[in-house]
């Protein structure tokens, strides 16, 4: 890739706008029937600050868990073991966490998101072969740009 800044996610001017509009309606019961098919809101507590977060997400089911890849700071605070409240299709509930940092995994995962979801894709500046498989040397830089994948089983 010749972008200068490969593997590293795109972020909006009106990032913190959209993100509440999201919420909102991830909210609403029967909006989130909708939009709720590829995104969830996650609730983070920042590991030093306390502060709380919610985080809305694109997700992909994956052998039976929710499959989530961010190279943002917020998945930091995030630890296997640790549990998490979600809002999943319209209801707030708890998840296990399992929380990948390690190169072969967040790649693996990442080509997962990628294939199931090509906004993802585009957004962390994955591309694709001719045979429309994730391009190996994207995959790897967003992993160097700071990316971890995160699979939340939901109780």
């Amino acid at each position: 890739m010749t972008n200068e800044r490969a593997g590293v996610a795109q972020t909006l001017a009106w990032q913190g706008l959209a993100n509440r509009i999201v919420r909102g309606l991830l909210r609403a019961p029967l909006v989130s029937r909708g939009i709720g098919k590829r995104l969830i809101t996650l609730y983070v507590v920042g590991r030093k600050s306390g502060k709380h977060y919610a985080v809305p997400v694109a997700y992909t089911p994956h052998e039976g868990a929710l499959l989530i890849g961010s190279p943002f700071g917020w998945g930091r605070n995030l630890r296997t073991g640790d549990p998490i409240e979600v809002r999943y299709k319209g209801r707030r509930r708890t998840a296990d966490v399992v929380v990948h940092a390690d190169e072969d995994a967040v790649v693996e995962d990442y080509a997962v998101i990628a294939r199931d979801n090509r906004n993802f894709a585009q957004f962390n500046r994955i591309g694709f072969d001719e045979r429309g498989n994730p391009d190996p040397a994207d995959l790897r830089a967003a992993w160097v740009a700071g990316a971890r994948s995160f699979r939340l089983t939901l109780r």
